[in-house]
């Protein structure tokens, strides 16, 4: 090495050797200078990539929001619901891979990103299995030494893996078995009941074949090209008619659950389309699936949470009375005429309490083009009433009453009044009069959830469980006429009522099915309602 301040020293005494130690010296520096405008001309370009991602990333993200809304907004422009899904899907889809393009330009963002979703990943269930890889060291001795090492502790990560679906063959042998002193004595276990008697399925398999049709929304002939997939050949025909079976075991379940939910004090009810198959014109007609539905945990009651749907091959006033039977509690529904029949034809008809979100709804289709200042300010009058509500769900009704009654009362009186207000200035045709009008023709049942700390201010419980029959529908096209449409509301009655309950539905079926088969009491229906299986509650 060279001593400090000797380079003097060291320096050629030839002038030619000096000069030729200063072309390489600028030689180097130009060379130095080149990279360092190559790097710099890199980051620029870096940064030009990062800009343009971040803006498509929120391109993006408003064409997301934009999306979320649609379902509120003007028919015309409406995607459908399973269009909707896609839509989101593709769209986090491509604002994923743009950041994990970024995230490989820059170490940096690529820990932060790291860390943020190690955070936010949330934790695994409990119930599944473990399958634990140790990953050691090549080399286990000191670098140092070369000594043993010792554990002094782990770095522990969890992701979720699968295992692909597997089907086996279930064989069940019984011995017979005789006696060598004793002739013609020949014992032998009597053979299980089937639910298919003679067929191939077990209880699991035809309850793996109700959950994938009406809980995944995966049509029979999609279901029978999977088992194809796996040397399993198995029609789709055969699949129907092990869903016919089953369905037909389970009518006294579901019949006994309407029952007990028509025995509540409090009821949420609505209706959808279900194009049905019209098999004399060889084309499609529409039907209706009517529901009924029961959600006490807004208030704390201890009630469990149910939905019953019923076919009906219309939506006349006849088919709401059929749906609510003899039913005289408090029933939340919007402003349809046929729910009003049912009140009104009876003196102990049920009471109606008025859905707040179907008016909002009316509202916000108008307020979307930002042109109608009475529409935007009765959604923000309007969501002054829900502040309250979020503020008291889950209380006690006692408590919920008072707050409505001290803070949300004043609100409605008030906005009633200036909804008289608006409706004199405007023409009558107009659209926004006519959606006023709505709310001022349903006040009454608008404001009984403010004298009663068991409603609440909208019917969206019954919507919800209604949308997964909306995308049951999008995705089999038809149901198998009228029969077939009493078959689809039974099983999903008894899935949608698993779901809100907490219930794996494949583990419910298979036990509720191979009970029915062996004969279990109708005396004891009740201990085969869903909510039975759901998972024990922790303090």
């Amino acid at each position: 090495m060279r001593a400090a301040g000797n380079d003097a020293r060291e320096l050629p005494k030839s002038p030619m050797a000096l000069r030729a130690l200063l072309l390489r010296s600028w030689s180097e520096r130009d060379s130095i200078v080149a990279e360092h405008e190559k790097l710099k001309a890199q980051v620029a370009a870096l940064a030009t990539e990062r800009d343009v991602l971040a803006a498509q990333n929120e391109q993006l993200q408003a064409l997301l929001v934009k999306l979320k809304r649609m379902p509120f907004g003007p028919r015309s422009e409406r995607l459908p619901e399973d269009q909707l899904h896609f839509a989101f899907e593709e769209i986090v889809a491509t604002v994923a891979a743009n950041e994990a393009e970024a995230e490989k330009a820059s170490p940096q963002r690529r820990a932060e990103a790291t860390e943020t979703r190690r955070k936010t990943r949330g934790k695994l269930p409990a119930h599944l299995p473990r399958v634990e890889v140790v990953l050691e060291p090549s080399d286990t001795a000191c670098p140092c030494c070369r000594g043993a090492m010792v554990v002094i502790g782990h770095d522990i990560s969890d992701r979720i893996d699968v295992i692909p679906a597997q089907y086996q063959v279930l064989v069940t042998k019984r011995p017979k078995l005789a006696c060598r002193a004793c002739e013609g004595v020949v014992v032998q276990a009597p053979a299980p009941e089937r639910l298919i008697p003679g067929g191939l399925p077990t209880e699991a398999t035809v309850a793996h074949v109700l959950v994938s049709r009406y809980a995944d929304h995966l049509p029979l002939y999609r279901q029978s090209q999977i088992l194809a997939r796996q040397g399993i050949e198995i029609g789709r025909d055969t699949l129907a008619s092990w869903v016919g079976v089953a369905a037909n075991e389970l009518k006294p379940v579901v019949a006994r659950l309407r029952e007990i939910l028509l025995g509540s004090a409090r009821l949420f009810a609505d209706e959808t389309t279900m194009p049905v198959l019209d098999p004399g014109r060889g084309k499609t007609k529409t039907g209706f699936a009517w529901a009924i539905a029961r959600d006490d945990r807004p208030w704390g009651g201890g009630e469990p949470p149910a939905v019953v749907f019923r076919y009906a091959p219309g939506r006349g006033q006849e088919h709401a009375k059929e749906l609510l039977g003899d039913y005289a509690g408090l029933l939340q529904c919007d402003g349809y005429a046929a729910y009003k029949s049912v009140s009104s034809s009876r003196a102990d008809g049920p009471t109606l309490a008025f859905c707040w979100a179907h008016v909002r709804r009316e509202f916000f289709d108008l307020s979307k083009g930002g042109t109608v200042p009475i529409a935007t300010e009765a959604l923000q009058r309007i969501a002054a009433l829900y502040a309250i509500e979020a503020e008291v769900r889950g209380k006690p009704p006692d408590v919920r009453r008072a707050a409505r009654r001290a803070r949300g009362k004043p609100l409605v009186e008030d906005l009633f009044r200036w909804f008289e207000a608006q409706l004199a200035r405007l023409p009558g045709r107009a659209p926004t009069a006519e959606k006023i009008r709505y709310a001022m023709n349903h006040r009454e049942g608008l404001e009984r959830f403010l004298d009663d700390g068991r409603l609440d201010i909208d019917s969206n419980v019954v919507e919800r469980c209604i949308r997964p029959v909306v995308l049951g529908r999008k995705n089999a096209l038809f149901a198998s006429g009228d029969d077939g449409g009493e078959r689809w509301t039974a099983i999903a009655s008894l899935v949608e009522t698993c779901k809100l309950n907490g219930v794996e539905p494949q583990r419910y079926f298979t036990d509720v099915l191979t009970r029915l088969v062996n004969g279990w009491p109708q005396s004891r229906i009740d201990e085969l309602m869903p909510w039975h299986w759901a998972p024990a509650k922790t303090a």
